[in-house]
């Protein structure tokens, strides 16, 4: 998001962001202490969760004024909100990050029903799936098809968001949506279409959420062209 408000000042044409994340004995204790670590690989927004799958990894997207190629993503809008709510907890009601979502869908003026796809933050927390649950439901979203993709690489930290949106780019150019690994049946309290099985699907503009710590919430709007 912020390189795409550096290109629209016109002071670059080309701009590399990437991001990564280690697992280290300080990040596993760190989780250990919350006791948010799950006891087999996560399930996100499934009944039986009970906390996240740390991963580690590296990814990489390259964001330019240029069209290179007739399967390009365009990063049509976003938005960035904080809860203000805890230092590592989420706001128990979504509104923060409902309000980023609805924030993106004014920047790429788009409306709900233009979404064909969420990829979701999905850590396999209680909060954090409750929260994304109801963030999705109040911004009339609840019947786009989600999924959460933590239960294929884990969670990856400072790699996650732009991990995750190489592979939305990904299902987007092949028309494919993959299942929410470990997703059998529904555990939160608001209605949201969580993949459970691969699908094909015609794409054309997709919503990827991301949820952190302090209450830091993004969401980005992509577009194939």
């Amino acid at each position: 998001m912020l390189g795409k408000r550096i290109l629209n000042e016109g002071k670059y044409r080309n701009i590399i962001v990437a991001g990564g994340d280690v697992i280290s004995e300080f990040t596993v204790s760190g989780f250990q202490s919350f006791k948010a670590i799950g006891s087999s690989p996560c399930r996100p927004y499934d009944e039986g969760r009970d906390g996240i799958s740390l991963g580690e990894g590296a990814s990489t997207v390259i964001l330019s004024v240029e069209l290179q190629n007739s399967t390009s993503i365009a990063v049509r809008g976003g938005a960035i909100t904080n809860d203000a709510n805890h230092i590592s907890g989420p706001s128990r009601t979504g509104e923060g990050l409902f309000l980023a979502i609805d924030g993106a869908l004014k920047d790429a003026v788009a409306t709900a029903e233009e979404i064909d796809y969420i990829s979701g933050h999905g850590t396999a927390t209680n909060y954090n799936d409750e929260m994304e649950s109801k963030a999705i439901h109040s911004a009339r979203l609840e019947n786009v098809p989600m999924n959460s993709l933590k239960g294929y690489i884990g969670h990856t930290l400072g790699a996650a968001g732009i991990a995750e949106s190489v592979m939305a780019a990904y299902s987007m150019k092949n028309n494919i949506l993959f299942a929410t690994a470990g997703f059998s049946k529904m555990g939160v309290t608001q209605p949201v279409n969580v993949l459970s099985d691969c699908m094909e699907k015609k794409l054309k503009k997709v919503l990827k959420t991301a949820a952190g710590f302090g209450g830091c919430n993004a969401a980005l709007i992509f577009e194939k062209q």
